[in-house]
Parts: structure tokens; sequence; C-alpha cells
């Protein structure tokens, strides 16, 4: 079996999303800040699926103040099998 990492993320938006979005972020933790800043952090598999949530955000016209890396945590790894050829 390959172990899978993900990298974890903490994206700060401006604004408070609404109770559909909890769906299509599954992973991440939600926090809503007083000042009308939300907090997304949770794992991304890779650059390309990072890419892709974050041009979602933006294709959606909410604005993205930041993002960063944040550290890894090991018991939230993915076994998964060895592609078949």
């Amino acid at each position: 079996m390959m172990e899978i990492h993900r990298n974890y993320y903490q994206i700060q938006i401006q604004g408070h999303l609404g109770e559909n979005w909890s769906d299509w972020l599954q992973a991440f933790h939600i926090q809503y800040n007083e000042n009308g800043i939300t907090i997304l952090t949770g794992p991304v598999i890779d650059q390309a699926a990072l890419r892709g949530l974050l041009d979602r955000l933006f294709d959606l016209g909410i604005p993205i103040l930041s993002f960063r890396q944040v550290d890894f945590h090991p018991e939230e790894r993915i076994d998964s099998p060895l592609p078949q050829d």
C-alpha cells in the first residue's frame, strides 16, 4: 500500500458562508469570526486540488484574504493501494 499524505491549509475569506457550504467543504473545519471573516481549515490532497478550491471561491465572488499551509497531521493520513497497470 502507498501512503498518501495530505497537506492542511487555512484559508481566510471575507464574509460568512451559508449552511449549504458544509456539504461542499465536508473535510474542512469552518470557523466564523465576529469580524466577518471565515476561516476554513482542512486537508488538500495536492496543488491541483488547492487550485480548484481557490478557483471555486474566486469564481463565486468570495474575497480570499489569505491562505497558508499549516502543520501536517500524520493521524489523518490515507492508506491506498498502488495503482494497477
